[in-house]
């Protein structure tokens, strides 16, 4: 089985099992190219309390050929006289821009992550200086570029959308020998999805087969699959946002608007909060609960001082904490009363 770090840091937020969730507000493209919409957003992320903000960073020439029809699903959403090529291309912001958002992010406590989609859009992001790389679902089977992406010893968020289990491994034993912080995302890449295309078991299927972090990348609608993945043991989650749903631009559509992204982060705590720790044990509030409610062992009938006690002679009742529990009843039996016990007495050993 593969094995990768259980524990890392994606800026100042640690990755673990024991940690809290990590939620990614997905901005992607939906800015428009303006940056001062992309501060927006920044601000509607900053305000719903996620913890990243993640950006889209592409060349559009190494990213595209220039006659590649749109997806369905950006023929749904934009003008389908339009190319793939030319609406990325509007799409796309300049290094400074880069750079500019990553200091607003950090002027309002948030990470700042973003997806490179071309090598010349990788190594600028190095000068920029990133905290992690998501790996958008596009190059999960671009070993190449995986190769060159674990090779900056970031933190990898790796989609998983459009692949099958040979594709998913290939991509792992690729990255796995160079760098081992990585989360392994569940994805199904179209915008929006079915709900029976969420396939959240597959969650478990990665878990089963590599000592990896998990978490979901969500393109449901509305509050969607992700907060059911937490459950399944996802640590970080992925939620496409927009200032509004009605904008033109190929994802606005399957996004949150500012209100439901702030619900989506109530929701992820209150499920945190709802999973609570692993070790099956009483609540502070049931510890008070506990004397009111369990039962100890009484006297069933009189009891004669130096009577053998037998199953018979005992009776479990609520006696408001005092006496032995009932889950001792076998190092009661076959004892020697050492007093007389009339009946609903407490027998104390």
């Amino acid at each position: 089985m593969l094995q990768f770090d259980q524990k890392f840091t994606i800026g100042s937020f640690e990755i673990s099992q024991a940690s809290p969730t990590f939620i990614i507000a997905e901005a992607g493209v939906n800015h428009g190219g303006d940056l001062d919409l992309a501060k927006r957003l920044i601000d509607i992320a900053a305000e719903a309390g996620v913890d990243g903000v993640k950006f889209q960073a592409f060349r559009t020439e190494n990213l595209i050929l220039s006659n590649v029809e749109k997806a369905p699903y950006q023929k749904n959403t934009t003008a389908a006289s339009e190319s793939q090529f030319d609406m990325l291309k509007k799409l796309e912001l300049k290094t400074e821009g880069y750079l500019e958002l990553k200091a607003y992010c950090e002027s309002k406590n948030l990470i700042f992550l973003i997806t490179p989609f071309d090598e010349q859009s990788l190594e600028e992001l190095e000068e920029v200086g990133v905290d992690a790389y998501k790996i958008a679902s596009t190059d999960t089977t671009n070993l190449l570029f995986l190769r060159k992406v674990a090779q900056t010893g970031k933190p990898i968020v790796l989609s998983t959308g459009m692949c099958d289990m040979k594709e998913v491994t290939a991509a792992l034993e690729e990255i796995n020998p160079i760098n081992k912080k990585l989360v392994l995302l569940q994805c199904t890449a179209n915008y929006p999805i079915e709900d029976d295309e969420a396939n959240l078991n597959v969650i478990q299927t990665f878990k089963d087969s590599f000592d990896v972090v998990v978490g979901y990348s969500d393109h449901s609608v509305g509050l969607g699959a992700a907060l059911y993945s937490i459950p399944m043991g996802a640590k970080v989650v992925e939620k496409h946002f927009t200032i509004n749903k009605d904008l033109d631009g190929p994802d606005h559509l399957a996004s949150l608007d500012p209100e439901e992204l702030k619900e989506f982060v109530i929701k992820v705590k209150q499920i945190e909060r709802y999973m609570g720790g692993f070790i099956k044990e009483p609540t502070a509030s049931e510890f008070h609960t506990k004397k009111s409610l369990q039962k100890s062992l009484v006297a069933a009938v009189e009891i004669t001082k130096g009577d053998v006690i037998q199953e018979k002679h005992l009776i479990a009742k609520r006696t408001g904490g005092d006496g032995v529990s009932p889950i001792y009843y076998k190092s009661i039996v076959g004892t020697v009363a050492t007093k007389d016990y009339h009946k609903d007495d407490i027998i104390y050993v």
